[in-house]
C-alpha cells in the first residue's frame, strides 16, 4: 500500500485572512474606496446595458419581420443573454472589468490570485442578480468584509479591488 504524503504548509499562509493572495491588512489600497466605486460602476454599466438591450430588441424585431415572425421568440431571452454576455465579455476578459468598472478604477480576480474566466463572470452577474432581486441584504455583507466583498462575490470566489 502507498504512503499518504502531505502537502508541506505554504510559507507565510495565515488561515485567518480571507485570501492568500489580498490581504486586506497588508494591501489596504487595494480595497480604499470599493464599495462607492462599485455602486457608481454599476449605475454605468446598468446604462450600457439597458443601451444594449435596446439595440438587441431592435435587432430582434428587424429579424422577426424577415423571418416572419420566428425570431420574436427571442425576445424573452435578450434580457439574460445580454447582461450575463456582457459580463462574461468584460470581466472574463482582458481587462478583468466591465467598462463602469474601468472607469472607475476597479478590477476582479479570483481569491487565490488569477484572472476572472468569462464563465465564472457570468455565474457571478448571476448571483448578483438573484441576490438583488431576491434578497437584498446579501448585498449588505461587504460593510462587514475586510476585502469589501459581498456573498455573492464570496461564492463566486472573486475580489473586487483597485486597480494596482
Amino acid at each position: 500500500m502507498s504512503e499518504q504524503k502531505t502537502l508541506p504548509p505554504r510559507s507565510g499562509a495565515d488561515s485567518t485572512s480571507p485570501s492568500p493572495s489580498y490581504d486586506p491588512v497588508t494591501q489596504p489600497q487595494l480595497f480604499d474606496g470599493v464599495i462607492g466605486k462599485r455602486f457608481v460602476a454599476f449605475l454605468i454599466d446598468a446604462v450600457i446595458i439597458s443601451l444594449l438591450w435596446i439595440l438587441a430588441v431592435f435587432v430582434v424585431a428587424i429579424l422577426g419581420i424577415v423571418t416572419l415572425g420566428l425570431a420574436w421568440l427571442l425576445f424573452g431571452a435578450i434580457f439574460p443573454i445580454v447582461g450575463l454576455g456582457y459580463n462574461a465579455l468584460t470581466v472574463g476578459g482582458p481587462n478583468s472589468a466591465t467598462i463602469g468598472q474601468r472607469m472607475m478604477g476597479l478590477e476582479w480576480r479570483t481569491w487565490f490570485g488569477g484572472k476572472v474566466s468569462p464563465l465564472v463572470a457570468a455565474f457571478h452577474a448571476l448571483l448578483f442578480w438573484f441576490s438583488f432581486v431576491i434578497f437584498f441584504p446579501i448585498l449588505v455583507w461587504c460593510l462587514f468584509d475586510p476585502q469589501k466583498r459581498c456573498l455573492h462575490d464570496i461564492f463566486a470566489g472573486v475580489v473586487a479591488m483597485n486597480r494596482r
